[in-house]
């Protein structure tokens, strides 16, 4: 999702939005009052199904999550993915093939499909409709992850996992477009699993147990803290993989809600690092090619390289044959999950016994 209208303007024009937060509250809350007491409907599925989201608007690194479940879970389940498809040109439900690009299935699930080719991606508006095509087009699947459905109760997920970021809690925050929450605070009761993403790596047990205290979580709630860990660059078009040297000149080409982490990241591996910023889930045309290249001219190093995310080099794709014509310099940095506190274990555990019980209850019945 793209930022809050609340990210773009100055703080008293702010208070002008607070009686629009209200009206969105009350719609939210009617709504999801209307689910807690049956009248409108969440299908369950014998299938395990987790669902991964955040009660806010973009940021929190839900991607990066998602592809820690698959990497987890493919070496011992058949996967599938279903995604709404956000900012794509398609409508209805879809079927990752050959054919699939960012603009027919959307970024993310693009990304799924290109990262991990033998799990099954599927997107759809309405997800209570697409969730039976997907394992009509994958009988196989035995897993499914529901990419950003904390909002979308049409599903219950048998394990629903909400993400929430470390420097903007959402105990702290408001509901769009005074803030960035996509509901109100009390929502957060319908998770099961709580994580804390984007915490500082060498994060203390004091912070850790003032933010547990600030959550509160209920004692059905599991909370959990990660941080991110950017891999090697490796080119755009070979993958050969491609270390920073300190007197590279980086320039970060990206469309990505919060790219701070990013920088921070790469500003302690080179000392000129400038940022080319395109809006989130933006789909780069060529003259944004030529505004990476002159970019890149400015920048004084003698070595210099264009930086993305994977998220970003899914819409670049698109582009593809222009990039090679240009022979721009164009690498892609990944980036993956850490569970702090020696919690990754545990967490693994977590999602297996969830698994594993929904499958014998499956088998059961």
């Amino acid at each position: 999702m793209s930022l809050s209208v609340s990210d773009y303007i100055n703080k008293p024009l702010r208070i002008l939005l607070f009686p629009f937060s209200l009206l969105y509250g009350v719609i939210t809350w009617i709504r999801n009052t209307l689910y807690d007491r049956g009248i409108l409907t969440e299908i369950n599925f014998d299938i395990p199904t987790i669902a991964v989201g955040n009660l806010s608007v973009g940021g929190t690194g839900k991607t990066p999550h998602i592809e820690y479940l698959i990497r987890l879970l493919q070496q011992h389940y058949y996967v599938a993915t279903l995604s709404r498809g956000f900012n794509r040109t398609t409508k209805g439900y879809l079927f990752a093939d050959e054919t699939a690009t960012a603009l027919t299935i959307g970024d993310e699930p693009m990304q799924f499909y290109h990262e991990f080719p033998d799990i099954a991606v599927g997107v759809g508006e309405r997800r209570g409709l697409a969730l039976p095509q997907l394992l009509m087009d994958a009988p196989d699947t035995e897993v499914v992850l529901l990419d950003d459905a904390f909002q979308h109760r049409s599903i219950k997920p048998g394990l629903n996992l909400m993400i929430t970021e470390y420097n903007r809690l959402f105990t702290k925050d408001f509901i769009v477009p005074f803030g960035r929450l996509r509901e109100s605070r009390q929502g957060y009761a319908r998770a099961d699993g709580i994580i804390v993403s984007k915490c500082p790596l060498d994060m203390n047990a004091g912070t850790r147990q003032k933010i547990r205290k600030e959550i509160n979580p209920m004692a059905h709630q599991q909370l959990y803290f990660t941080a991110l860990k950017y891999g090697s660059c490796y080119h755009f078009l070979t993958d050969e993989k491609e270390t920073i040297l300190p007197g590279t000149g980086i320039m970060v080409a990206c469309g990505i809600a919060n790219p701070q982490p990013l920088l921070e990241y790469l500003l302690m591996q080179s000392k000129e690092v400038k940022l080319l910023r395109f809006p989130d889930h933006y789909y780069y045309r060529e003259d944004d090619l030529d505004k990476m290249q002159d970019g890149l001219s400015q920048l004084a190093s003698s070595y210099k390289m264009i930086v993305t995310t994977e998220k970003d080099a899914v819409r670049l794709r698109l582009l593809e044959e222009k990039i090679a014509v240009m022979k721009l310099p164009l690498f892609v940095i990944p980036m993956n999950v850490y569970f702090l506190f020696d919690e990754g274990e545990t967490f693994n555990q977590y999602i297996f016994e969830y698994i594993n019980g929904a499958r014998a209850k499956q088998y059961d019945e």
